[in-house]
């Protein structure tokens, strides 16, 4: 079904925003410590943005000679569906990526996007606004299920953490976005590499090293095998390069699991015993984002086996958990019943 999304907003008016991915509230009001707490509920729920992907590579596919913007592109990005996995999920799990629903016929629109932008420039790359059009990118639209124009959200993690509609006045929404920052600070590296460059000075900030930029180029753009090499290479010159290896780890999980038949996870719901079927199923589930329900097949797998099929699937989950920061509750959490079920 098709929607009309002109028709579904309300021009200028302001209203709670509901986010179909998630609960956000508004700002206007909330304690800095209130905001806080909500911001770290929202990025512990099992929220992605990435259902856009396959559309955004068909996108790519279909523009032979590119013209998209390139991840990274500065502080102001218009985004379209063909970069919106690069420049909004991709970035937000770097950064804040602060998204501005606008529309031309939308008079508040163009009274707020100036000053959004402003902000972005004054905060020196601490967060990125991505600009989207309604009109023309009626699906986004759709996705983020806002109810009003303009609406902006906050996108952390993947995932939305927050949003306002209506343009508020522009110290209220400098409050909310230092309010943002200080909550996601310690998620984020980019918020803080940004602080911290801004802080030196012009010229002072460290360069990117552009074998990374390549590898994380060849990604971008789902190039798994340029992406594996690129790292490789930066390994084969400095074996101990700890950010090299963990992104070489996670790049052969992705074009591992990405081959993997969606079927897989009903065949091995079908029949517990099949261990090729439990181990690829939680492969899947890891990169649907559906990591609890992955750990959690394999620890059950774990209780139901013993020998070398214990062994076998004790060591694919521990694997699973190098993907991750050691700190992540959800890893601290399965390696906790882990423990249980060995021992």
């Amino acid at each position: 079904m098709r929607v009309a999304v002109r028709k579904t907003y309300r021009d200028g008016q302001r209203a709670r925003v509901r986010v179909r991915m998630g609960t956000v509230t508004q700002p206007r009001g909330a304690s800095r410590q209130g905001n806080q707490q909500a911001v770290s509920a929202a990025l512990s729920g099992a929220v992605d943005l990435s259902g856009l992907k396959e559309r955004a590579d068909a996108a790519r596919q279909q523009t032979s000679g590119g013209g998209g913007s390139a991840p990274g592109g500065g502080v102001v990005v218009d985004v379209t569906e063909s970069n919106f996995q690069s420049e909004v999920v991709d970035r937000s799990r770097n950064t804040l990526v602060v998204v501005d629903l606008w529309a031309d016929w939308c008079q508040p629109c163009k009274q707020l996007s100036p000053v959004l932008e402003k902000l972005a420039g004054e905060f020196n790359g601490a967060w990125v606004l991505a600009k989207i059009d309604v009109d023309a990118n009626q699906r986004i639209a759709q996705l983020f299920g806002a109810q009003s124009l303009p609406t902006v959200i906050a996108v952390a993690g993947g995932q939305p953490v927050d949003a306002f509609s209506g343009a508020l006045p522009e110290q209220e929404i400098r409050t909310w976005l230092n309010s943002l920052l200080d909550a996601l600070r310690d998620k984020l590296p980019g918020i803080a590499a940004a602080e911290q460059g801004a802080g030196q000075g012009e010229g002072e900030a460290e360069e990117e090293d552009p074998r990374f930029t390549e590898a994380e180029d060849a990604l971008a753009r789902g190039d798994y095998a340029a992406a594996e090499a690129a790292y490789q290479k930066i390994i084969d010159a400095e074996p101990g390069n700890e950010q090299a290896n963990a992104a070489l780890n996670q790049v052969r999980f992705i074009a591992h699991a990405s081959e993997i038949d969606p079927q897989v996870v009903t065949r091995a719901d079908q029949d517990p015993n099949d261990i090729d079927a439990q181990l690829s199923a939680a492969d899947y589930q890891v990169l649907q984002q559906q990591i609890e329900q992955a750990f959690a097949r394999l620890i059950d797998t774990i209780r139901r086996t013993s020998g070398d099929d214990r062994d076998r699937v004790r060591t694919h989950l521990v694997e699973l958990f190098e993907l991750f920061d050691a700190n992540d509750d959800r890893v601290l959490k399965a390696r906790r019943d882990l423990a249980s079920a060995l021992f």
